[in-house]
């Protein structure tokens, strides 16, 4: 034996004792992950003060209506309003000003004014607004350049801005500071939608900061698709000014989920403001207008009821601290009126089974969210050493499953290989490797239970349903293997914010089925490479019949819809979403459909089939879809780790008991057949 094979066959044995080191180096650090994903049970309902505007703006009283239900709002568990930066339109909504143009000047004065001239002219309809907003008008039209000058009609005070008003209507201000003091007042906190679309000046900008932060402001939503201070990919120096100063005040951000398109520059801030971030979760204006549509009773109720669930599954399941909502109003021109979804909205919130009692009851507190705190000891970066070197074995031992004969070349490589992008990029370091672990670990245990219940069809001892509870048991654990290296290996903040994502679900689904199925048709007999390549080319050459065709369409047809509900824009069925509504109001934590319905069941049947039927090892390869998806719902890293250990245990817990009662039906199926065939054939 050469020295190669020596050392390769004692690595062999070693190799497991990696692996456990670098679980038991996981723990901790999840621990501390658990740490800081309990640290921020602040939950903060934040409504949009523009969209209240513009729905009073259909009513006969709009200040009324505004005051009424501002004061419905706080009664209804909305602690917050979003203040946009100010446009004369929007102060034109609050009732703050009148607009005109030249042409409707000349016909509300009477007055002859020049047929070449297109300018706004304004009117302030009260004393204070003339007080308050004429220095933050003027100073905002003087630094574009464009001429401001008094006007006056019937002794109200004016202005006349020398600008077409279609363009001076979207020119950008400061947050009109009436509003915010009559928010302020009714004891309301506000949040701030900044945006990018005025030049940065830093001076400008910290004296603006220093007035929000006196009204209480301690965070923001950026408003556009760039953050204040954005200028360029290369160019981040007003991006650094901007984060000394909301660093100065005391101000974060919140990023907004499920965005197409991240923010440019939104990172950036986020990591020079020391991660000071919330998660918002958006009910849009077209959230809002389902709930005015034309329904019945019960189908409103359902739809509200559907509101409800949604914000308390974001809050649970995906960290979610900030719920901005929005409304519109709308036409309805069947019943003759406009409508609008508040009152839905406010039933969502704390109606019967509303979304705040169902929070509170979670554990959750209403108040001004507020950021993680970090958990993150020194020693981790000797844990992720042990992790690193795990990682690199379980890959290794997947591979010993096909060719042992290159483990220790494998093991080697990989050492080589990862060190390498480690030095080139430690993020991409990461995710390669939770990855590899991750998949390999669901292969392995899958492999694993291929080999054992080939072993019991061939010594058929012991109790069967024991047999097939402990193999699912010990499969699971093996599959628990994946998580901890995924867990331990990305333990990042970024991706509690969802900053940096985790791209590997749906290779995590995919990737263990294509392997096992691989394993099984090749590797799992015992014969030379030599066979294994002709067995290969066997299948390759095999004749394609009709048949064949309609399975691989059956079977393509089936990925494309298990990848289709994979992640989180995964699809799902009106009654599957119903189900699923159910199964999280019954349990608090929903389980995977996919686990407890389908894979536990029949590979739990499986093993109990392994010891008379060789056919039941298709039954045991089934089950890498569930343990696929174990590791998986780890990988949604904004994810509480509490919550996903609650749904695999979900998981392992139903899908054992209908794989129970899938063995009942066998038996009885099974002897019924043993009895009745007998007595056919007779007869």
């Amino acid at each position: 034996m050469s020295m190669y094979s020596k050392w390769n066959k004692w690595l062999l044995k070693g190799l497991w004792w990696l692996v456990i080191l670098g679980m038991l180096a996981a723990i901790p650090v999840a621990y501390e992950r658990h740490l800081s994903e309990q640290s921020s049970r602040k939950v903060e309902f934040v409504f949009d003060y523009r969209d209240l505007l513009e729905i009073s703006d259909t009513q006969t009283d709009p200040r009324r209506f505004v005051n009424e239900q501002l004061q419905q709002m706080k009664k209804h568990g909305i602690g917050s309003v979003a203040v946009y930066e100010s446009t004369l339109n929007e102060l034109k909504l609050s009732r703050r000003i009148e607009l005109f143009s030249s042409h409707e000047a000349t016909a509300l004065t009477q007055t002859p004014i020049s047929a070449n001239e297109n300018f706004t002219y304004l009117i302030f309809a009260e004393k204070d607004s003339e007080q308050r907003l004429l220095p933050l008008i003027n100073q905002t039209f003087n630094s574009l350049n464009v001429k401001t000058r008094p006007w006056s009609y019937k002794n109200q005070p004016g202005l006349i801005i020398e600008m077409a008003m279609d363009q001076a209507m979207l020119r950008t201000m400061d947050p009109d500071p009436i509003s915010m003091q009559m928010l302020k007042d009714q004891g309301f906190n506000i949040v701030v939608r900044m945006s990018n679309r005025r030049p940065f000046v830093a001076s400008q900008m910290d004296t603006l900061l220093g007035q929000l932060r006196s009204m209480g402001v301690s965070r923001f939503i950026i408003d556009g698709a760039t953050v204040p201070g954005f200028t360029s990919e290369k160019d981040t120096s007003s991006l650094a000014e901007m984060a000394e100063l909301m660093e100065k005040y005391h101000i974060g951000l919140a990023n907004i989920e499920l965005q197409k398109v991240q923010q440019k520059g939104f990172n950036t801030l986020a990591k020079r403001t020391h991660y000071n971030v919330v998660r918002l979760h958006s009910f849009t204006e077209a959230d809002g207008q389902k709930l005015t549509e034309n329904l019945t009773e019960e189908e409103l109720r359902e739809r509200v009821q559907g509101v409800a669930d949604r914000l308390v599954l974001a809050v649970k399941d995906r960290n979610i601290r900030m719920v901005f909502l929005n409304a519109r109003a709308v036409k309805n021109v069947d019943k003759g009126v406009i409508l609008n979804p508040l009152d839905a909205i406010y039933d969502s919130l704390d109606g019967p089974d509303g979304a705040i009692p169902r929070i509170k009851q979670a554990g959750y507190v209403l108040g001004t969210a507020h950021d993680f705190d970090y958990v993150h000891s020194g020693w981790q970066s000797v844990a992720k050493g042990l992790l690193w070197l795990g990682a690199i074995a379980l890959i290794a031992l997947t591979i010993s499953y096909f060719i042992p004969e290159i483990t220790l070349a494998a093991f080697v490589l990989g050492i080589i290989g990862s060190a390498g992008m480690l030095v080139l990029n430690s993020s991409l370091f990461g995710k390669i490797l939770a990855l590899a672990a991750g998949t390999c670990a669901p292969t392995l245990a899958i492999m694993y239970a291929l080999r054992a219940g080939k072993r019991k069809l061939e010594r058929p001892t012991g109790s069967r349903i024991g047999f097939a509870l402990s193999l699912l048991i010990r499969t699971s654990l093996i599959s628990v293997v994946g998580i901890l290296f995924i867990v331990g290996l990305l333990n990042q903040i970024q991706y509690m914010y969802v900053l940096d994502q985790f791209r590997g679900v749906s290779v995590l689904h995919l990737a263990p089925i294509v392997i096992v199925v691989v394993y099984w048709l090749l590797f799992n007999e015992k014969m030379s490479y030599g066979d294994r390549i002709a067995r290969a080319r066997q299948l390759l050459a095999s004749h394609i019949s009709v048949l064949w065709v309609i399975a691989a369409a059956v079977i393509a047809a089936a990925g494309f819809y298990y990848l289709s509900r994979t992640g989180n824009e995964g699809q799902a069925s009106a009654v599957e979403r119903y189900f699923r509504s159910f199964l999280e109001n019954t349990l608090g934590v929903r389980p995977r459909t996919k686990e407890f319905l389908i894979s536990h069941p029949l590979f739990l049947l499986g093993g109990y089939l392994a010891f008379k039927y060789r056919s039941a090892m298709i039954l045991l390869l089934i089950g890498v879809i569930g343990q696929a998806s174990i590791v998986d719902t780890f990988a949604h890293l904004h994810t509480p780790l509490v919550i996903s250990s609650i749904r695999i245990v979900y998981g392992l817990v139903f899908g054992t008991l209908i794989g129970l009662v899938l063995i009942a039906v066998w038996e009885i199926v099974s002897r019924s057949w043993q009895r009745w065939v007998p007595r056919l054939k007779e007869s």
